[in-house]
């Protein structure tokens, strides 16, 4: 197995919106805001080199909604998922596999890409299967209020009406040194891949642990759906985390990509950030 991060650009969201409750005299400490109360986050995926599979997870914004949308994410930068899979050595039409962590506009609208001619979308990744787990999509197809903005059906509906999206139904084995598990509490069916790689699980925490200073238990984004769950799934996992060793990739912490953890007197916190690409 090889594993590349990749990543999808960088934009602005709310800082008040990433930490919910958690008062901005707390999390200013460590994130800065700027004059509109902005922070920075960013769109990183993952890449993986399997055998005869090339596996990516999650593909950003995307650039199908106009101009009025994206001017409220405030997009910088001048990565994209293209250029950051060719800069690893692959091309679009290299990727056989998908797997969408859920169908939120910022983590699904880069799998379809519009087409010109025909006025359509199509898959950004001619030649690959798309995964999402079946909970989600049906969640996602019938949206409560909180998240309705969150799905845009042009992102997600015509992978099925192509016949290249698959529904995953259970936690377990994607694939030779790939295992899913499935948490609800940023959104229903939220898929956290997890990676052997190199002696070591490397665990792809999406929004279930957006950043490295979502780890302190009370810290959960006013996104989601239901925080107790949150902090009870965190709490679950972050001890079975340390005991293991586990690695953390984080997909939307701007300022840091990976880390360890390790026990304190506040809680289980990460012990060292660190860059994939130097493990």
């Amino acid at each position: 197995m090889r594993l590349f991060s990749i990543n999808a650009g960088h934009f602005k969201m709310d800082g008040g919106a990433c930490f919910g409750v958690v008062p901005k005299t707390l999390w200013q400490k460590w994130i800065p805001a700027d004059d509109n109360n902005l922070v920075n986050l960013t769109s990183r995926g993952i890449l993986a080199e399997i055998g005869h599979r090339l596996i990516v997870v999650d593909t950003g914004m995307g650039n199908k909604q106009d101009e009025k949308f994206f001017g409220h994410f405030h997009r910088f930068g001048n990565e994209t998922l293209q250029n950051t899979i060719e800069k690893a050595g692959f091309s679009l039409s290299d990727v056989t596999d998908v797997i969408l962590t859920h169908l939120h506009f910022d983590h699904v609208g880069g799998a379809l890409v519009s087409d010109d001619s025909t006025g359509t979308a199509r898959p950004v990744f001619p030649n690959a299967t798309y995964f999402v787990s079946k909970t989600q999509w049906d969640w996602a197809m019938h949206p409560n209020p909180r998240e309705k903005a969150s799905f845009l059906k042009e992102n997600f509906v015509p992978l099925f009406e192509s016949g290249r999206l698959e529904f995953i139904h259970n936690a377990g084995q994607f694939c030779e040194g790939v295992v899913l598990e499935i948490k609800n509490g940023h959104t229903a069916g939220l898929l956290v891949p997890i990676f052997e790689y190199r002696g070591k699980k490397i665990v792809f925490v999406t929004d279930f642990i957006s950043m490295v200073h979502h780890l302190p238990l009370p810290f959960v984004p006013a996104f989601d759906i239901n925080p107790l769950v949150s902090m009870s799934e965190k709490e679950e996992f972050l001890e079975r985390a340390v005991e293991n060793d586990y690695l953390l990739f984080f997909q939307h912490d701007y300022y840091n990509e990976c880390c360890n953890l390790t026990r304190t007197e506040k809680g289980i916190r990460h012990k060292e950030v660190f860059k994939l690409e130097n493990l």
